[in-house]
C-alpha cells in the first residue's frame, strides 16, 4: 500500500509541475469547485491557515481563484475559482492519468471490486 501511495504522490507531482503548480496547489484548486471558506478548507486539508493563505496568494496572481467576501459573515473571505482556473484544474486533472494507468491491467469486476475494497478501508 506504500508503494501504491508513494507512487500515486510522486505522479501527482508530476503532473502539478507540467501544468506550473506544486502538489499544494493543485490540492487546493481542486477542493474549490464551489465557493468555500479558507478556514474551511485548512481543516479540511489538516493545515494551518496561513499556508492556505500562502498557496491562495500564489493561486490569485496567476488569476486562477478569488476571494469574496462572505455573505454570511462580512468579517469571513470566500475562495472560488475563477473561469481560468477551472480550465487549468480541467487540464490538470485530464493529464493526471494515474488511476487509469493503474487499473488499466485489471477487468471491469477486477476494478469494481479493487473500488470496493478501498472504500471499505477508508471507512466509506
Amino acid at each position: 500500500m506504500f508503494d501504491f501511495v508513494d507512487a500515486y504522490d510522486r505522479a501527482y507531482e508530476r503532473a502539478a509541475e507540467a501544468h506550473g503548480f506544486t502538489a499544494a496547489q493543485a490540492c487546493v484548486l481542486g477542493r474549490v469547485q464551489a465557493p468555500r471558506g479558507m478556514r474551511e478548507l485548512a481543516d479540511e486539508l489538516g493545515c494551518d491557515a496561513s499556508n492556505i493563505t500562502q498557496l491562495v496568494r500564489r493561486l490569485e496572481a496567476r488569476g486562477l481563484v478569488e476571494r469574496e467576501i462572505s455573505p454570511d459573515d462580512r468579517r469571513g473571505r470566500l475562495l472560488r475559482r475563477t473561469p481560468d482556473g477551472d480550465r487549468a484544474y480541467a487540464e490538470f486533472e485530464t493529464s493526471f492519468e494515474f488511476a487509469r494507468d493503474v487499473t488499466a491491467g485489471l477487468d471491469p469486476d477486477e476494478q469494481e471490486q479493487l473500488t470496493r475494497l478501498l472504500r471499505k478501508a477508508l471507512g466509506s
